[in-house]
């Protein structure tokens, strides 16, 4: 009898041995994955749903449970978009209208083109029944009060369309790029080339120097740019005019944007506010913000700005691999205009094959927490990409196969 129960004793050990082990790989798996996306450990329950998915052969819908995690949204997503806001790239930034925009996008990224993010009339704020300050076009009090609440942002943030809030006219908003964050790191002074070129940096995932191409008619180059540098002529021809002959006839949707506050009493701008001009100035007669005549006696022979109409030289020579769309214009603004001009000028970044591949590679080394090192990972990056282009641009989804693959490596 004592013989019998230890066989059978054994077997029931050597069963549960066998499942524990069958199980151990989607279990460790499962616990990376929600790791991974966001950054705390999953509950019991939790973990063995996803551990279900996983072994059912869903691994996707196992990292879709880890995105419900608040850690996603409140964390991941924040300090990813983070540093787009600020000039320095800074992470550690309170929460802004431009981060809750981002964050916003995200969750709703199966109902919203993820493109859409830098030329859509939107904007994310904390829901009225929280009894937060309202949003003020002049301060971020509404958004430090929703993170310093601790709440949490994917239930917290409702959609709001920018122009409602702002005042902003609907032809004027453009995504996060109109937001005041954006318009206090980048329309702030200087002559608005800065917010075209962190446009570049964080949404294009490159510099001017990548874009650099002195075969482009430099017609458009603002009064303001030397033609002979330190008196050499060389310089202009050989390296100012290959990324102004670009960036200036682009940089002009800007044209009637800037950022105003109290030089004396607020020099850095915390309760300064986005500026629109929506006709000609009354002691100065024209539309255009004054900054775009800035050091206009450099080069008096230089263009200069009449309006906000905009377009894109690249659309031929090197930079054409950029992968624009072929159903857009490639110009736009100006008078006669049907869509604003930073909003059309934005989609046609938003639209260009660089942009997409700039969102997956982003995602990929969040998540995986490395830029991609060999062949797998690049042609995981393309099988991303395709899905991502294909897929009605659902960020979400890149975030999941980002997580499963990298849980697997």
């Amino acid at each position: 009898m004592k013989m019998l129960k230890k066989m059978i004793l054994t077997g029931i050990a050597i069963y549960v041995g066998s499942m524990a082990s069958a199980h151990a790989g989607s279990l460790e798996q499962a616990k990376r994955i929600h790791d991974r996306l966001a950054g705390v450990p999953p509950d019991e329950e939790v973990l063995v749903l996803m551990m279900q998915d996983i072994d059912g052969g869903n691994p996707l819908t196992a990292a879709g449970r880890a995105m419900e995690n608040d850690g996603f949204y409140n964390v991941t997503i924040k300090n990813w978009a983070a540093p787009w806001t600020n000039r320095d790239f800074d992470v550690f930034v309170p929460l802004n209208d431009y981060i809750a925009t981002v964050v916003g996008l995200v969750r709703d990224s199966d109902q919203i083109d993820f493109r859409e993010m830098l030329y859509g009339d939107h904007l994310y704020v904390a829901d009225p029944a929280l009894g937060l300050d309202a949003y003020e076009n002049d301060n971020n009090d509404h958004y430090e009060q929703l993170e310093e609440g601790g709440y949490s942002l994917k239930d917290s943030l409702v959609y709001r369309s920018q122009s409602s809030v702002t005042g902003l006219p609907s032809d004027a908003t453009a995504g996060v790029i109109t937001s005041r964050a954006a318009a206090k790191a980048f329309f702030i002074a200087g002559t608005n080339r800065a917010n075209f070129r962190f446009t570049l940096v964080n949404h294009l995932c490159m510099d001017l120097e990548q874009v650099h191409d002195v075969n482009r008619v430099p017609d458009r180059i603002r009064q303001d740019v030397s033609r002979s540098p330190g008196g050499d002529s060389r310089v202009f021809l050989n390296t100012c005019i290959g990324c102004h002959s670009g960036m200036d006839p682009m940089a002009q949707a800007f044209a009637y944007y800037d950022y105003i506050f109290d030089e004396t009493d607020d020099p850095l701008g915390e309760r300064g506010s986005i500026e629109y001009n929506t006709g000609p100035d009354d002691i100065t007669g024209i539309r255009v913000q004054p900054k775009y005549f800035n050091n206009d006696a450099t080069f008096p022979a230089g263009f200069r700005t009449a309006d906000d109409s905009w377009v894109n030289y690249w659309r031929q020579g090197q930079n054409s691999v950029l992968g624009w769309d072929s159903t857009l214009p490639g110009q736009g603004g100006g008078v006669d205009a049907t869509q604003g001009a930073a909003s059309s000028m934005l989609q046609e970044l938003a639209h260009s094959q660089a942009f997409a591949s700039c969102q997956v590679n982003k995602v990929f080394k969040t998540v995986c927490l490395r830029e991609p090192q060999d062949q797998a990972d690049l042609d995981q990056i393309s099988a991303m990409l395709t899905s991502f282009s294909s897929g009605g641009y659902n960020i979400k989804d890149v975030f999941a196969e980002s997580a499963v693959y990298c849980s697997g490596n």
